[in-house]
């Protein structure tokens, strides 16, 4: 997707220990008409599915798994990181352990919102090693859904998120896709014709 390439190399920061810091658009500030782009990219990429809902998990990925369901027409859930006491003891937890924070957490979401075969889209923000969607597809099965693929806005591509969903047979659809940091540089993987 060019307008998130362009706009990963004109404001994204690589920082040590292989960080991409991109929070002017995407983890801190969020521009809405490129989250509605990359809804809309989703939407057209997926669009051959029927899919029931879409799950993302707290934070940084709602805004665009939200236009995300909009195209849709789908209710959006969101895994919580921090059960508050508003949400139903009876829940589906799993623990996933976030690349970067460097900590691990139990993410939940309510059984009142998936149901047993419901068909599910996993949308997120970033694809590193994996974990914050390999959550959410643990929870889909302990609800008895089906998820029927994942969307990634950014893919690190050289670490093993995306080849760990792959032998999966996840249907992974990643918007970009960085091959590496080559001296604070960000080179993008080639598209596969």
């Amino acid at each position: 997707m060019d307008l998130l390439k362009q706009r990963i190399l004109q404001e994204g920061i690589v920082l040590d220990g292989n960080i991409l810091k991109v929070d002017s658009f995407i983890n801190h500030q969020i521009d809405p008409i490129l989250a509605d782009e990359i809804g809309r990219e989703f939407y057209k990429r997926f669009k051959d599915m029927k899919i029931d809902k879409i799950l993302t998990i707290e934070t940084s990925g709602i805004a665009f798994a939200l236009f995300t369901a909009y195209h849709f027409k789908a209710p959006l859930v969101f895994a919580k990181k921090y059960p508050g006491k508003n949400i139903s003891d009876e829940i589906y937890s799993s623990r996933v352990y976030s690349y970067t924070k460097q900590k691990e957490y139990t993410i939940s979401v309510s059984c009142r919102y998936i149901s047993s075969g419901d068909r599910i889209l996993l949308i997120d923000d970033f694809l590193a090693n994996g974990q914050a969607i390999l959550g959410l597809i643990d929870i889909a099965k302990q609800a008895g859904a089906s998820v029927l693929g994942a969307g990634i806005a950014i893919e690190k591509g050289f670490q093993p998120g995306g080849k760990i969903l792959r032998n999966q047979g996840i249907r992974l659809e990643s918007l970009v896709a960085i091959e590496s940091f080559n001296d604070k540089k960000i080179i993008f993987r080639e598209e596969e014709k």
